[in-house]
């Protein structure tokens, strides 16, 4: 009777011992895919910042262009672009 007792429990603990091994080997898995998402973020991250660098020297030379243009236009034209709206 004590016999079965010590089968049935130390199957029971094999049982648990491969399910906290399948446990540990998905979240090993989850752990790669999250660096892996990770990665590609950062990726992402970098690229978008330069495109942002891009852009804000765009916007820069756009607006000294027109600031060029404004002195040279002068004051006037605005004005009277104002006034016919």
């Amino acid at each position: 009777m004590l016999l079965y007792a010590l089968i049935c429990l130390s199957l029971a603990l094999v049982g648990i011992a491969g399910l906290q091994f399948t446990y540990l080997f998905y979240l090993d898995r989850v752990d790669r895919e999250r660096k892996k998402l990770i990665h590609q973020l950062e990726a992402e991250c970098r690229r978008l910042a330069n495109r942002l660098a891009e852009a804000e020297s765009r916007v820069a030379e756009q607006d000294m262009i027109l600031n060029k243009l404004l002195i040279e236009s002068g004051d006037e034209v605005w004005a009277d672009i104002i006034e016919e709206r």
